[in-house]
């Protein structure tokens, strides 16, 4: 059961009107530290207002782990700006219990900013040594097919990815060809933006100077 103080504060927070208010409330909830505000904040993410949920998404993320199993539940198929904001979190939270629904996230959503959210979290997601193996080639089969993507910011995240996962311990020979393969197609004439050529540009020369 939530606490006086937190009870309190989500009160204040569903009576405010402005932007102002709005993050002032959502500022003192993050405050208390107390796990329980998850799922106010979580609500907060689906105001389809960014300075609001950018206070929110920090709060969630400084509340750690304990609070993955809802945010896990949490996803609104109906709003892809709390979508986007929960992703993150999962992503920054690099809990491995996240991997499937950043697995989801990034095959089948339809909105841009998450799929390049999910895959920034399965480049640097922590696995479980239980099935690490597993778990790992499927991380770079998203991230190969992140690369493919039809957006640049996606392709984008893919080449920060990569390199992220090309820096894992243990990974096969077949995980880092195909990797760089990817990554020197992203470096190639043949990616149309500039930007995602010179990141995976930089991967390339870092990958190389290790």
């Amino acid at each position: 059961m939530a606490s006086d103080t937190l009870q309190q504060a989500i009160r204040n927070l569903d009576q405010a009107t402005t932007t102002p208010e709005l993050i002032q409330a959502t500022q003192a909830i993050c405050a208390l530290q107390d796990p329980d505000a998850a799922t106010a904040l979580i609500k907060v993410l689906g105001f389809n207002n960014p300075g609001v949920a950018s206070v929110a998404t920090q709060g969630l993320i400084a509340l750690g782990r304990e609070i993955i199993p809802t945010l896990l539940v949490s996803l609104d198929a109906r709003n892809y700006g709390a979508r986007a904001w929960v992703v993150r979190v999962i992503s920054a939270l690099r809990d491995p219990r996240g991997i499937d629904v950043l697995e989801h996230a990034l095959n089948a959503d339809i909105a841009p900013s998450v799929r390049r959210s999910a895959t920034r979290g399965l480049a640097e997601l922590d696995l479980n040594q239980s099935s690490f193996d597993r778990d790992l080639e499927r991380c770079f089969q998203c991230l190969f097919q992140a690369a493919k993507d039809d957006e640049w910011v996606v392709r984008y995240a893919a080449a920060f990815g990569l390199e992220q996962r090309l820096n894992t311990p243990s990974i096969t020979s077949a995980q880092t060809t195909q990797a760089l393969a990817h990554l020197q197609h992203l470096s190639s004439s043949k990616e149309t933006v500039k930007v995602v050529r010179m990141r995976a540009d930089l991967s390339l020369r870092r990958l190389t100077s290790r």
